[in-house]
């Protein structure tokens, strides 16, 4: 699946939440060097939700709301309160996707800590064994 197909997370499996954060990651890498920083920002907050999504165990939150609640509980089952932060730029990204309001310096500076939530998201989903 592409980040331009259709995506109906309701009939996605957990891997399928986990192949597609890995697809937005690659294209938001792809959309900032192409100075693309809006499309790239979204790509980075679809990236995000599609890794706490493949951690729901098929119980897909349909809110911003319920997916911070899963983040934070798993924050506290993991012993790992960067999640809540990494969670917590991941939301400044989908905002600056529709306000436009990061500095570039805090895109080069905030764009790899939410590779870094997401790949740590993975590896619980992994972990889980799903």
């Amino acid at each position: 699946m592409t980040a331009t197909a259709m995506l109906n997370i309701e009939e996605m499996t957990a891997k399928e939440h986990a192949d597609q954060a890995l697809v937005f990651l690659k294209h938001s890498e792809e959309e900032f060097s192409r100075g693309d920083s809006f499309q790239a920002s979204e790509k980075l907050w679809g990236a995000a939700t599609q890794s706490v999504l493949a951690t729901m165990d098929g119980e897909a939150p349909l809110t911003q709301r319920e997916m911070k609640r899963r983040v934070r509980a798993l924050a506290e089952r993991h012993n790992d309160p960067g999640l809540r932060s990494g969670f917590a730029i991941a939301e400044s990204f989908h905002s600056n996707f529709s306000h436009g309001w990061m500095e570039d310096f805090q895109m080069e500076e905030n764009a790899p800590l939410v590779h870094e939530f997401v790949h740590r998201l993975l590896a619980i989903y992994r972990n889980s064994g799903s």
